[in-house]
């Protein structure tokens, strides 16, 4: 084997998975404490979900600009570049919550241009693992980079309620630091060489990158359809659009991908998590910290069973009951007002949402070519964003109509509905047994 498909080397692993953690805790120690701070000035879960709706909204209107960045740069300048921009946001923020604010509108501003950093940077580092490692490796990889964003939610909100409870601003310098240290360390990561980006960075291939290169592409066929060529060369918006195009004709990317969407854009009570501490368990900034946290517990426990035993079969079926799993028990989380019951519930969807996300993240990868991985993964993060912040969205106004149990209950019900429903809508991703070695056919 050549060194090259070997994979990234201790050190890059150690920078990726550094750069991971302190990213997510940032962002699960700002949105934490920010998700309080709006709630306690308004009092209103429609808020709660405008936050949400916010910072989903840069990603969704920059798709076809971020993933082509991310294609046709250097990925780890591109991360930090979002990432330092993150950072500027979160001080900026800390600022403006000590100074004992009245509006929610600035605060909502400055949210938009988190979520513009984050748009930015999010396809470019998920690209990452599949550019350090080769595919028989790569599950390897995505268990431990798992692990350090498991770890970063159990950390990330207690930090953040901790640190509230001392000074409002410690939270958000505290994410302000932690993004800078992530922007540093993923510049130490190490890639393995790509095919060249016309406009972007080119890596000069060794003959033996040429020989294994020519062999894999003698080895492997295409998707139909498709052709090995080149990637984005003028960044049009029919090279930008290419990958919503190569997700609309794989069904299994589209299956797993909108999976996630639907059930996740009616399962998001998370967000409202601070009206659930305040209003129905009656706990505090720590207590709320806790909560989040015990998303992170479940999931970092669930995380390393995999590192410890991957999985390896039935991956499509397992992705289908993991999803009920989630609807399952957000419905208990709905319908309780006990802290210890809404905290073990909070573990067990945030174990069967590890199990989702570790399917997810190996799963669309290895059916991507590299040309157009980073505009796949900038399509995904908007579904992603869209599952999460537009979930949120729906959770608040339900909230606000229905009242936050209800809210809760009823996208637990739906989530439930979905993992039923894509069962049968998409029989190649039920019927997916393992993880694929090469893009998929049509």
């Amino acid at each position: 084997m050549d060194r090259h498909d070997e994979g990234a080397g201790t050190g890059s692993v150690v920078a990726l998975l550094v750069s991971v953690f302190c990213s997510s805790a940032a962002a699960m120690a700002q949105a934490t404490v920010l998700g309080k701070v709006v709630y306690d000035l308004t009092s209103s879960e429609l808020d709660l979900g405008l936050l949400g709706l916010l910072e989903f909204a840069p990603a969704f209107l920059l798709v076809l600009v971020t993933g082509a960045v991310a294609d046709r740069f250097d990925r780890r300048k591109v991360a930090a570049a979002g990432a330092a921009s993150e950072a500027v946001v979160a001080a900026a923020l800390g600022w403006y919550a000590g100074r004992n604010p009245t509006s929610v509108t600035p605060i909502f501003v400055l949210v938009v241009l988190f979520g513009v950093g984050r748009a930015f940077a999010a396809p470019a580092a998920r690209s990452m693992p599949a550019d350090m490692m080769p595919p028989s490796r790569l599950p390897w990889l995505v268990a431990r980079n798992s692990g350090a964003w498991q770890a970063a939610i159990i950390v990330g909100p207690v930090m953040g309620g901790l640190l509230y409870t001392v000074n409002v601003r410690l939270p958000f310098a505290a994410s302000a630091v932690l993004l800078i240290v992530a922007a540093t360390t993923i510049l130490l990561v190490r890639l393995r060489p790509r095919a060249e980006v016309p406009g972007g960075p080119a890596a000069e291939p060794s003959p033996a990158e040429i020989r294994a290169a020519a062999a894999r592409e003698a080895a492997v066929e295409p998707a139909e359809g498709h052709t090995t060529a080149a990637a984005p060369g003028g960044g049009s918006v029919h090279d930008a659009m290419e990958g919503l195009r190569f997700v609309r004709r794989q069904p299994i990317l589209l299956g797993a991908i909108s999976l996630d969407l639907v059930a996740v854009l009616f399962g998001g009570a998370v967000a409202l998590l601070p009206a659930i501490a305040k209003d129905r368990l009656g706990v505090g900034a720590v207590g709320l910290g806790w909560l989040r946290a015990a998303g992170g517990i479940g999931a970092g426990i669930t995380t390393l069973g995999l590192a410890a035993r991957p999985l390896a079969r039935r991956v499509g079926r397992t992705l289908l009951m993991v999803v009920a799993l989630f609807g399952l028990f957000t419905i208990v989380l709905g319908v309780t007002r006990n802290f210890t019951v809404a905290f073990v519930a909070m573990i067990a969807l945030s174990g069967a949402d590890a199990v989702s996300v570790f399917i997810r993240a190996t799963l669309v990868p290895l059916v991507t070519p590299d040309d157009k991985r980073g505009r796949v993964l900038a399509v995904e993060n908007v579904f992603i964003g869209a599952s999460n912040e537009l979930g949120a969205f729906e959770s608040g106004v339900l909230g606000q109509l229905i009242g936050t149990s209800g809210s809760v209950i009823f996208g637990g019900l739906a989530t439930l509905a979905t993992s039923l429903g894509w069962y049968f809508l998409f029989p190649a991703l039920r019927k997916v047994d393992r993880f694929p070695r090469a893009p998929v056919r049509n």
